[in-house]
């Protein structure tokens, strides 16, 4: 599967002789894992294949969002030549600017901060033990502060989702959070839409409470067509195509193999069950 939900109702009905369910990516939320467990069924994942590829997506947008690239784009692409000569929209250097990371000790979050430390950018991480894991490569960084999680949204430029989506996480971001934010700051979504509470985000988006948000991934995927995200003008949806960069595609088949020929070998790998 790749990220195609699989229905309880489909698990039972598998024959005895199925003893293996590979998931194409990352997230596995989409799988009954406990019912797969029951029946003895192994399920594995692909838990690295994209972690560069979607900690640069999260910097297209910052960058994007810093230049207010997409509004000048769509101004010049409508035939509105005045951003040449008046300053339509603010724009700004991320040097010093705040990047909030939720889930940020994690693969994808590190992989982030790999990347915004070197433009200049401070990063805050949330935790609840209030420091990074033992031997994090940022553990003693003076660019790197761990922070509550109110703090991260209050103080924070940008804020970046990419923790898991679990129980605990699954609309775990609404009203309250975004209202914490700066009104010049974004919102960033690159790991799973439903970590975000959308009809929340959406009325804070109406009263402009933030200045923007960027959603490569939403609860449902595309959103449905009446959905407000097509109306409005400060939030900006991409296809979730955090993870479809040729050479991520490419290790996606290739570590999928991997999973596939190693549990035929008898020395499973990644697996989640």
């Amino acid at each position: 599967t790749k990220e195609m939900e699989v229905h309880a109702s489909a698990v039972e009905k598998f024959p005895s002789t199925v003893k293996l369910m590979c998931e194409a990516g990352t997230g596995f939320n989409n799988i009954p894992i406990a019912l797969a467990r029951s029946r003895g069924i192994n399920v594995v994942n692909i838990p690295t294949y994209s972690t560069e590829s979607v900690a640069h997506m999260v910097i297209t947008y910052i960058m994007n969002f810093s230049a207010a690239m997409f509004q000048q784009a769509k101004m010049l692409h409508d035939g509105d030549q005045k951003n040449f000569y008046v300053f339509q929209h603010p724009i700004y250097e991320i040097t010093g600017k705040k990047l909030g990371l939720i889930g940020g000790s994690g693969t994808i979050g590190t992989a982030v901060a790999d990347v915004a430390l070197p433009l200049g950018m401070e990063i805050l991480i949330s935790s609840r033990s209030g420091k990074l894991p033992k031997g994090h490569k940022y553990e003693d960084h003076p660019k790197v502060k761990v922070v509550p999680l109110d703090e991260l949204f209050s103080t924070s430029d940008f804020v970046s989702v990419n923790c898991p989506l679990n129980d605990e996480t699954r609309h775990s971001i609404g009203a309250r959070e975004i209202r914490m934010m700066k009104p010049t700051s974004f919102l960033i979504n690159t790991a799973r839409g439903a970590i975000i509470n959308e009809s929340e985000l959406i009325q804070c988006m109406k009263e402009k409470v933030i200045a923007g948000a960027g959603l490569d991934t939403q609860e449902v995927e595309p959103p449905h067509p009446e959905s407000d995200f097509w109306k409005l003008e400060n939030v900006f949806l991409t296809p979730h195509i955090g993870w479809r960069r040729l050479e991520t595609r490419q290790r996606l088949v290739d570590m999928t193999a991997d999973n596939i020929e190693s549990y035929i070998a008898g020395r499973i790998q990644n697996l989640v069950n």
